[in-house]
């Protein structure tokens, strides 16, 4: 439980960023060379075209919205959107609120009244 909270505290909020140089390639990558020699080995190669699919697997680079951060590895935890909050009432994302909601002052879950009344305070 620790372990995954920690990587969760340290995800990095990111954006995906295309390149430009990347579309060039994959536009390319398909294409035979015009001497027949390298089109042999191109055509009979196995890993020709599975080292660019890993690569280049999303056609994206993610890079850290905070400049001060360094770029995610690829076992780094990263998220692309705040969560919507669930204390408030949001229809059209179909959050219903916590406001009214009957809460265990006693809890350690999820209903414990200081997690579900997200700090206005409540009665019991």
């Amino acid at each position: 439980g620790d372990f995954l909270k920690d990587r969760y505290d340290g995800a990095t909020h990111v954006a995906a960023h295309s390149s430009v140089n990347l579309k060039i390639n994959k536009a390319h990558s398909n294409r035979l060379p015009k001497r027949p020699k390298l089109a042999g080995i191109m055509t009979n190669s196995i890993h020709t075209k599975r080292e660019n699919k890993r690569k280049h697997k999303y056609g994206f680079q993610l890079k850290p919205l905070n400049s001060d951060h360094k770029p995610p590895g690829t076992k780094d935890l990263v998220y692309y959107e705040m969560s919507p909050g669930f204390c408030d009432k949001n229809p059209r994302l179909g959050i219903q609120g916590t406001y009214g909601r009957q809460c265990n002052e006693t809890s350690e879950g999820v209903d414990n009244c200081a997690l579900m009344c997200c700090g206005r305070g409540y009665k019991t």
